[in-house]
């Protein structure tokens, strides 16, 4: 397919956020491991996810895919619009998503086993189709000042029922992983099996303010869209990072009330991941759309153009670890067995971003 006409630095960021997940985290193990330097130790334990309250780097790659995901719909959503394609189509296009998104969630957990009992039925992917659909539905059908209401409004609203509505053999306003509603509902109502036993990070209730990680986003994309406040790119990317700033100010007063919690959701983790979801678009806006300092991304925006095919891919299809043995086996021999994990991780992702550059080539885009 060709590709169309976008925000080379939304590209980047994406792959800037996958490159992480396709073993980008691994070389900074390996790093950490290998040097014992102190800012390398801090960066391993930046890549691994949270336990439960708190916040880490690795803590923001499924958010600020969600929020990327945001960002792009007003660019879409417009395009087609002005193409004269009908309301309805657009509406198809939501729904056979999510759908999509879904459905490769399932495969990805091991629906092709065919044991449903023990199927895990909450995925990330899921997740960021049904954030993304909500926050769609909502573009579709309200004002944007009604769409900040509802960014603000679904935060509060999830901030109080946690809050306020007790669980059996539990206070209100519990927010461990026992005795929280969120986990309570998941317990109840969702099938097969929960990721930690008695809460799912991906669960029902905990998706709600996931829509509005979406709309931040959704929000930001317009803003970038629009031409009606006279900024130039420079004074945009000034303003998003401002904004991030202001986010992130926001969740450290929400934190005190309702912690920050990745498998929660929380309202003040939405305003934490946007906040550095803004400051991180503002950085790869600046340097790319507004400044033209393309060539170094080219790495990043691969990957980026292919997000869900490497996602799914490293699920377990294809094994990227059996090309790198078969063309990096002898020449990494010839270093010292220190060094050999680092190497291997930097071979694997290698072979990765290669396949994903073949694509690349041949002009094929997995388009959900």
């Amino acid at each position: 397919k060709k590709i169309s006409s976008r925000l080379h630095s939304l590209d980047a960021l994406r792959g800037f956020d996958m490159f992480w997940i396709m073993g980008g985290e691994g070389i900074i193990h390996a790093l950490g491991k290998l040097t014992g330097w102190g800012v390398m130790v801090w960066a391993s334990k930046q890549m691994m996810h949270t336990e439960w309250n708190g916040f880490t780097f690795y803590d923001m790659i499924f958010p600020l895919f969600l929020f990327i995901a945001g960002v792009s719909m007003p660019f879409s959503f417009d395009k087609r619009l002005e193409k004269g394609e009908n309301r309805s189509e657009i509406y198809k296009h939501i729904f056979k998503r999510t759908f999509l998104l879904i459905l490769f969630g399932l495969i990805y957990n091991g629906l092709l086993d065919f044991d449903f009992d023990h199927l895990r039925y909450a995925s990330v992917l899921a997740r960021i189709g049904l954030g993304w659909c909500f926050a769609a539905l909502i573009y579709m059908n309200f004002s944007q000042k009604a769409q900040i209401i509802w960014a603000f409004g679904i935060l509060i609203f999830y901030w109080l029922i946690m809050a306020l509505i007790p669980i059996p053999g539990h206070a209100a306003g519990d927010f461990s992983m026992e005795g929280n509603l969120a986990s309570y509902i998941d317990r109840l109502y969702l099938p097969g099996r929960l990721y930690k036993v008695i809460h799912d990070p991906e669960g029902i209730l905990s998706t709600i303010p996931a829509v509005s990680t979406a709309l931040f986003g959704v929000l930001t994309g317009k803003f970038l869209k629009s031409e009606s406040l006279n900024l130039t790119r420079f004074k945009k990317a000034i303003y998003l990072a401002l904004a991030g700033i202001i986010f992130l100010g926001i969740s450290y007063l929400w934190n005190i009330y309702f912690p920050v919690n990745k498998n929660l959701w929380t309202s003040s983790f939405v305003f934490r991941t946007a906040g550095w979801s803004l400051l991180l678009l503002s950085f790869f806006y600046m340097i790319i759309d507004v400044w033209g300092f393309k060539k170094w991304a080219f790495f990043f925006i691969v990957i980026g153009l292919n997000p869900i095919t490497i996602y799914m891919l490293q699920s377990g299809i294809i094994d990227f670890m059996n090309p790198a043995k078969y063309f990096t086996t002898g020449i990494i021999n010839l270093f010292p067995e220190n060094v050999h994990e680092l190497l291997w991780t930097i071979s694997y992702v290698m072979a990765s971003w290669v396949f994903l550059y073949i694509l690349y080539k041949k002009r094929i885009f997995l388009k959900v």
